[in-house]
This record gives C-alpha cells, structure tokens and sequence, in this order.
C-alpha cells in the first residue's frame, strides 16, 4: 500500500473513532459525570493508537491514587465495567458509520476501534446451540431443580399469607410509589463443556463472565480454544439463600394494592425499568446487567472473584471468609452491600446483596426489621440514594449477628 493510501486510512480510521466517542458520549450510556465516565474520556484522549494504559497510570490519572500498586484492584473493576457498558450500548443502538464500534480488548487498557471488515468476520460464525444427540443427554441434576422451585414456593407462600408486615424507610417508598415493583433474583446461567472422545464425561459450567447464550457466544469467537467446545443447554440455577432473604422482604412488598412480579436476572430486560421500579435480592455475582447500574456511581467497587467489596474512598478491602471456612466449626465473616437510589431514568432501586450466602440470609431479616441499624436510619428518610456494607459474622452457614461497616450517600 502506498504511503498516501495508508495516511488516507489512517485519517479514516481516526475519524471513526472520534465520532464513535462522541456517539457513546451523547448516548448518555455513561452517565454526565462519574468515574466510568472519566475512565473512558482519559482513554479516548489517548487516541486510536496509543499504547495500551497501564493500571499505575489508570489509578493515578483517574482515581488520583498516584502511590497506587501495579496491581489495582479498582482501575481493573471500572475497566471491566466500561468494556461491558460498552457492549450493552453497541447491543442497544448498533454500530456507527461503516460497521464502526469501539471495544477494550481482553487484558489491553485502550480503546479500539473495530470496523465492518472486523464485525463481518465476527458475525459469520453461527450462535452456538444445543447439538448433543444419540445416547448423550444432559440431566439437570435434582439439587438444582430443588434450589430453584423451593426458592419460588417460599417466596410465593410466606408473600401471600398472613398480615403486611411493617415497612421501614427503606421500603417505604416502593409502597407509596404508583410503580410496580419487579423483584429481581440472582440466578446463574450455566453452560455444557462436551467432551468430544467422551460425550459421558461432559460437565456444566458456571463461568462469572458468561451470563447469557449471547455472552457464550462472545467468548467462543474470542477465545475458541478454550470455549470450543462449549454449549448452551438452556440452564441456570438460583441459590437457596435468596428463599431466605425473600421470605422477610416479600411480606412487606407483596401487599394486595401493589403489584409484584418476581424475575431471574438472567432474564431481566432493561426495558423493564421504564415502568416499573426494581428491587434485587441475590449474591453480587449474580446481578447481570444491574451490576453495572449499581455500581457506576457508586463508592463501592466489587472485585474480580466477587467476594471482595472495595472501598474507593477509605480504600480497603472487605473479603468473604466463608468459602474457605464454611466447613468447619469456625466462626467467619461474610459481607454483604445494600443501596437504594434512582437511576437516571428515575426508576427507583433497591439492591440486596451478599458476597456469599451467609452475608444474604442475614440481609433480608435485619432489612424487614421495623427499625434500622442506626447507621442507614436517616439516610433513608432522605431521598437522595446511599449505600451501606455490613458484616455478618458466619459458622456453617447460618448467620449469627450483623455489624455496620459503613452507610454513607451515594455520590
């Protein structure tokens, strides 16, 4: 190619790229001002073919934490998060002129820009679908099954039977709102491994960034070998704490003059948020597409493994002790992160949620209490949104106690 063909692509690819961050920029997808929106400006500002941003200069030139260490666990969290905000914006309004979208590639900490050549390529391989046949069957295994429908069944009995229960200021304004309520639950999808050599030795797979066919799909394009030989088998599954937290929140939302609909998150739609608002009860892994709703504004970040929840402000870190302790006698400590806000769209917003199940078993009763922790009491007579972290002390699985770590007003 000559030199002049190669600046006159050069001049277009940067065009694209200019208008492309200008588009998500207007679109809103970002929000007017927060970090993630300041995480993608300073990306953008790098331009088209700069070298990749290091983490260091992420947490310095973003976070103002220029002391921070080469491994920051926040400058990862908000860059997970913008790649998925950006995903979620293509999938809503499409790709800009010529098949132009911007991505973060896995594990590079810059923008990119991807035209139709690439998206072409991309789309040409077809969605994966069940394809196991002969003697290989898939069985969804009894403790799931039981999991998912006695989740249900408590929550739709000890929801509909005997007196309201009192509600605080923190469900207060679910009550007196005109809006429906939808009460999403933390499910996970689940996807087949198929052994080729021995269809019989095939297993199923929770992977935390996969929480969709879509999402499965993605991944096989982008790292066929190890996702070549994965498949949708049109499964997931609930945790059995969720029933817990469900059986004293439900009494107080499912009241005969409020209308209540119950949904996985899996199957949760972000139109679903124009008309109603949205209260999650589950694990913090299992928010789906809430997760990046909730914490875009947040002072909160969730680390990759999802037990840990980062304080940006004090900068610390609060880990789950439960997977590692859950056997034994011990005791150990689970947290667990409860907000209510509105979100752009004014829809209002309540989140429930444990790094583990001990941390949700104890969430769902101490919120159904008719006095708050002391802490969380006058923020939520405000109306403005805040946040809250408790830790709940854990010995085998059941809850002993709950302390307040911080309550503060989201920014």
């Amino acid at each position: 190619m000559a030199d002049g063909e190669q600046d006159s692509e050069a001049g277009r690819a940067a065009t694209l790229f200019d208008a492309e961050v200008a588009r998500v920029r207007a679109s809103g997808a970002l929000g007017e001002a927060g970090r993630l929106r300041e995480l993608f400006d300073y990306l953008a500002s790098r331009g088209l073919s700069a070298a990749p941003a290091t983490q260091a200069d992420i947490a310095d030139m973003v976070f103002g934490q220029p002391d921070s260490a080469g491994d920051d666990a926040t400058a990862r969290v908000y860059v997970h998060r913008l790649r998925k905000r950006l995903e979620d914006f293509y999938s809503a309004e499409g790709e800009g002129a010529d098949g132009a979208r911007l991505n973060l590639p896995a594990g590079i900490y810059a923008l990119r820009l991807a035209s139709k050549p690439v998206a072409a390529v991309q789309s040409s391989s077809p969605a994966p679908g069940p394809s196991i046949n002969g003697n290989g069957r898939w069985r969804l295994p009894l403790a799931v099954v039981g999991a998912i429908g006695l989740t249900f069944i408590v929550a739709r009995v000890l929801g509909s039977t005997g007196g309201a229960a009192p509600a605080n200021d923190f469900w207060r304004p679910f009550l007196e709102s005109e809006r429906p309520v939808v009460v999403v639950v933390g499910d996970y999808y689940m996807f087949g491994e198929i052994d080729p050599v021995r269809p019989e030795q095939s297993r199923l797979i929770r992977d935390y960034r996969i929480d969709s066919p879509t999402d499965l799909a993605a991944m096989q394009e982008a790292e066929p070998d190890r996702y070549g030989n994965a498949e949708d088998v049109g499964l997931s599954y609930l945790p059995l704490s969720t029933a817990y937290a469900l059986r004293h929140v439900m009494p107080i939302l499912g009241r005969p003059d409020q209308a209540v609909r119950i949904v996985p998150a899996s199957e949760f739609e972000a139109d679903s948020a124009r008309e109603a608002n949205i209260v999650y009860i589950g694990l913090i892994s299992g928010l789906g597409l809430l997760e990046d709703t909730t914490f875009t504004d947040s002072t909160i970040a969730v680390g990759e493994s999802y037990d840990e929840l980062i304080d940006t402000v004090a900068r610390r870190v609060y880990t789950s002790e439960e997977a590692r302790r859950l056997a034994s006698p011990v005791f150990y400590r689970d947290y667990g992160y409860v907000a209510r806000f509105r979100s752009p769209g004014g829809t209002l917003v309540a989140v429930v949620a444990g790094a583990r199940d001990t941390a949700l078993r104890g969430l769902g009763s101490l919120l159904a209490q008719h006095d708050l922790p002391d802490e969380m009491r006058a923020l939520a007579k405000e109306d403005r949104g805040f946040e809250a972290v408790f830790q709940i002390t854990g010995q085998q699985g059941a809850d002993l106690s709950a302390r307040s770590i911080l309550a503060r007003a989201r920014p």
